[in-house]
């Protein structure tokens, strides 16, 4: 009997909803004619992509490409294709992941993605090489490894840092070429392949990462530690330590503190203990207190 009234119940309201909804087909109102055009959700045209692509208006390019999503057409991805140098790293972005859903955009020789690779082979101006190595990383195409792990060796460290970030999008490191990075002479570099490697699945050069403890950088000294944690280097246990109990710099003999109580080695309740009572700033001994309990 229940049952019966709720389904009576239901059914008297979806008939309200569907009064309340309809309208006489013999009218000459329009649905939605009161809404104003520049709050209604449209549908891009080819038309509209081409001009607002060469406008050179960041707000009205992303939202052009977002809800023109599925148009194709060819003038479309010429008129896109430029932006992938644009200046605006969201403009940038947008349209590789706009062009990479084009079948005229990635496959085909002499297409966006085959020209994003020679710009990235051999363009003068170091900063398109670098957008390049950015969008090859964006366009998730595997095809791409080799060419970013060669410009792992570029002449600028904007485009060594950018093909790195490429390679941790794409989740591979490049056959280990990721890890020339550590020994780059640009503290950036260094950090962005420390950020690609945190990033890459099948990493495992820990050896190589445990070298960057020592790093003249504390940026880096930092990063490094964490990424250790992260990949669980029981090995780097004695550097570490060294680190929590010296390092010049707060920060790193923090980070050094947390790795120590999440590596569990007990070797290190003695220096744990000391810094929690000795170190100098508050926040490194309460995260020896609390590396300590781990222990």
């Amino acid at each position: 009997m229940r049952n019966k009234i709720v389904t009576s119940v239901l059914g008297g309201i979806t008939l309200a909803l569907i009064a309340a909804t309809s309208f006489d087909a013999k009218s000459d109102v329009v649905p939605y004619s009161a809404i104003p055009q520049d709050q209604a959700e449209f549908i891009s045209t080819s038309a509209h992509i081409v001009s607002v692509a060469v406008s050179g208006a960041p707000m009205a390019i992303w939202e052009t490409l977002e809800h023109g999503e599925k148009v194709e057409c060819i003038d479309c991805v010429n008129a896109v294709a430029p932006l992938i140098y644009d200046q605006n790293a969201r403009t940038r972005e947008i349209s590789v992941w706009w062009m990479r859903r084009r079948m005229f955009g990635v496959f085909g020789p002499g297409e966006v993605y085959s020209q994003t690779l020679k710009t990235l082979a051999g363009d003068a101006d170091p900063q398109r090489r670098a957008f390049a190595a950015y969008a090859i990383g964006e366009f998730l195409e595997g095809t791409g490894v080799a060419a970013l792990a060669t410009a792992l060796k570029d002449a600028d460290p904007r485009v060594r840092g950018a093909a790195a970030s490429g390679l941790a999008r794409l989740d591979d490191d490049g056959a280990g070429a990721l890890s020339l990075t550590f020994t780059d002479a640009d503290e950036s570099v260094r950090l962005a392949g420390i950020a690609g490697a945190g990033r890459i699945n099948s990493f495992t050069d820990a050896a190589g990462v445990s070298r960057l403890v020592g790093d003249s950088s504390a940026f880096v000294r930092r990063r490094a530690i964490m990424l250790l944690d992260q990949m669980q280097t029981k090995d780097a246990v004695a550097s570490v330590l060294a680190l929590a109990q010296k390092d010049g710099d707060a920060e790193v003999r923090l980070v050094a503190c947390h790795a120590l109580g999440s590596f569990g080695d007990p070797s290190a309740k003695g220096i744990l203990a000391s810094i929690a009572q000795n170190d100098v700033n508050l926040q490194v001994r309460d995260q020896a207190q609390i590396a300590l309990r781990r222990l």
